[in-house]
């Protein structure tokens, strides 16, 4: 029976083919977890509840979840309040602060966490600074408080970024009229504001929860056993089999919050709101000014502390003879080239499912769709796991090699893709390929010359996204690059585990640009307001 289009008309032939090549999209998008799973199985019960019940084993989770949850109160109780100061108040030079405020986001944590150590470490800058004054010791950066600060000083802006969303999105003269029947400013805020940006701020917690949890770089810089930290060391110690657990451990803590997600997403009210921009601002009075300099503190530190090192390292390797500034074209067109074969194959793969989902009304196509997004779900370090041990027991002749590790960036980052090509085909009239058909065109000519020109910019966007993401990839990259093969992210991964900081200057200073670059694109693709 003739199934028919989500937006109308007989469903063509490209429709179907594009429903079946997803399906196969999907299936194999699964093997590498069947795999990781098929992995851990094969130890046992018994050995298993063994290694998972052991102190240190435990203690890894105990780890874990004291980190997402200490980073992600962290986040809130930064990104709330400045969400309000940017929205809802008279603070000065509110749109420099906004931009300024979200900047955070255009660094990698793992280059956060390398410049704080390089800062305030047992050897770092400030120490030797403060050497003539006869202090001899810092508070420790190591271990959890650390990796905490780190990790909420850039994912913060996730909380912020939503939650000043749906404050402007809110209608102000609610506010003004709880004010007029005699609420304080925090009993307004309580009863009328926070109800109705609950939903956004839940929103970006999740976000920093599903990013405390998946980050590799972190952890493994501030030398904190979380559980991405000893996956990595467990495998690389030839302890397969915790590892795989811990993977299984670390993706079942995942499915949790994205299942938490969903109860949040269907769970909270939906409030509708004019958006009206007539309300009042609060008036900060005396505190208009240190209002300003605190909302200025959290993102100058995140910012200042890695580009005032990374530029120190560079004025003074750059006055050094020989110096080991130098980072090899060789470097530069392994990460571009990586990351434009992955941004190629994600939108080759993405548009037949993109298509398939955005134009047919069928379950089949909704599920495909809502599988492609299982990699992203998937934190690198377990994807990168799973596919080293389907790698060597299974795939030999391409292990390891890059194809392989494009695979994983492809798996990794395919829903950047799909979503940003189903965003541009949900924009496409259907009448206008329906016409192309009554004219004569096949169902594939029909697409090839109407529907895939309107689409371009989602699919060019999608590109983008997926291969600046790639650049910054790093557990995937560090567990699956062939022998011999160095991207910008292992180069700053190989200076802090030498100690050799100033051969990580100009790699960092380029993933700086290529992480900026990615604030741009979406700034650019979201309509961002920053009034």
């Amino acid at each position: 029976m003739a199934t028919r289009s989500r937006r109308g008309g007989e469903e063509d032939g490209f429709g179907v083919a594009a429903t079946v090549t997803s399906g196969v999209v999907a299936a194999l998008l699964l093997v590498p977890v069947a795999y990781l799973v098929a992995q851990a199985a094969s130890v046992g019960l018994g050995a298993s509840v063994a290694i998972l019940t052991r102190p240190d084993t435990v203690q890894v989770l105990v780890n874990s979840v004291a980190l997402v949850t200490v980073v992600t109160a962290a986040s809130v109780a930064v990104g709330v309040p400045l969400a309000y100061l940017t929205v809802r108040t008279d603070l000065p030079y509110r749109r420099a602060t906004t931009i300024l405020v979200s900047l955070p986001l255009v660094v990698p944590s793992y280059i956060g966490a390398f410049a704080f150590v390089a800062a305030f470490g047992p050897r770092g800058a400030l120490l030797r600074l403060l050497a003539p004054l006869g202090v001899e010791r810092l508070p420790e950066i190591y271990g959890f408080g650390g990796a905490a600060l780190v990790l909420a000083l850039y994912t913060y802006p996730y909380v912020y970024i939503t939650t000043r969303a749906a404050l402007r999105a809110l209608d102000a003269r609610l506010v003004d009229a709880a004010r007029t029947l005699g609420e304080g400013p925090v009993s307004a805020f309580r009863r009328v504001t926070w109800p109705r940006v609950r939903p956004a701020v839940a929103a970006g917690s999740l976000l920093v929860a599903l990013y405390a949890l998946a980050d590799f770089g972190t952890p493994a810089i501030m030398q904190f056993d979380a559980f991405t930290r000893v996956i990595y060391v467990d495998f690389t110690a030839f302890r397969q089999n915790r590892a795989a657990l811990l993977s299984l451990q670390l993706l079942a803590a995942t499915l949790l919050i994205l299942g938490l997600e969903s109860m949040v997403r269907n769970d909270d009210p939906v409030y509708a709101g004019a958006g009206s921009r007539s309300g009042d601002r609060v008036r900060l009075g005396p505190w208009r000014w240190p209002a300003f300099v605190g909302a200025l503190a959290v993102p100058v530190l995140a910012l200042g502390v890695p580009l005032g090192v990374l530029l120190t390292w560079f004025v003074r390797e750059s006055a050094t003879a020989g110096g080991t500034l130098a980072t090899g074209p060789g470097v530069v067109l392994n990460s571009v080239s990586v990351a434009a074969a992955a941004a190629l194959v994600a939108v080759l793969v993405g548009v037949p499912v993109a298509y398939a989902s955005a134009t047919r009304d069928s379950r089949l196509a909704g599920l495909f769709e809502r599988v492609s997004y299982l990699g992203y779900a998937v934190p690198g370090v377990v994807l990168g796991l799973a596919l080293v041990y389907l790698g060597v027991n299974a795939l030999g002749p391409v292990y390891p090699t890059i194809a392989l590790l494009v695979v994983a960036y492809v798996v990794r980052f395919l829903p950047q893709a799909v979503g940003s090509v189903r965003a541009a085909v949900l924009q496409v009239d259907p009448a206008l390929p329906e016409a192309a058909r009554t004219l004569g065109r096949s169902s594939v000519g029909a697409f090839r010359s109407v529907t895939l020109p309107l689409v371009a910019p989602g699919v060019a966007g999608g590109a983008a996204l997926v291969f600046l993401t790639t650049m910054k990839e790093l557990p995937a990259t560090l567990l699956l690059r062939p022998a011999g093969f160095s991207t910008l992210v292992t180069r700053v991964w190989t200076a802090h585990s030498d100690g050799y900081f100033g051969a990580a200057v100009v790699p960092a200073l380029v993933l700086l640009v290529v992480s900026g670059l990615s604030m741009l694109v979406i700034i650019s693709r979201e309509g961002y307001d920053v009034r």
